[in-house]
């Protein structure tokens, strides 16, 4: 299955990478593409839970990895306050 990797621009400017197991995320979002903050943390748990799943799917158990990048990426947006965006600004 293979990574993918993500780079963000939080509301504050900051940026930060992401980590997906699989290339789901694809179909979520895009690169160059500003989404609003609820958007964005809706779009991402789809994505992650997809990507977990195929990873259980193909190996017998969920991933770590997507469900604490989850993690992570919730408990960030609750640090801001909407309307705001978030933007994807790249996928590798």
């Amino acid at each position: 299955m293979p990574e993918t990797r993500f780079t963000v621009r939080w509301p504050n400017g900051e940026i930060e990478k992401c980590y997906s197991p699989s290339t789901v995320v694809r179909e979520f979002l895009t690169a160059e593409t500003a989404y609003p903050l609820d958007e964005f943390v809706t779009r991402c748990r789809i994505a992650l839970e997809k990507a977990s799943t195929r990873v259980e799917a193909k190996f017998g158990y969920r991933c770590t990895n997507a469900e604490a990048q989850l993690t992570a990426i919730e408990s960030k947006a609750r640090t801001f306050s909407t309307p705001a965006d978030v933007t994807c600004l790249s996928i590798s």
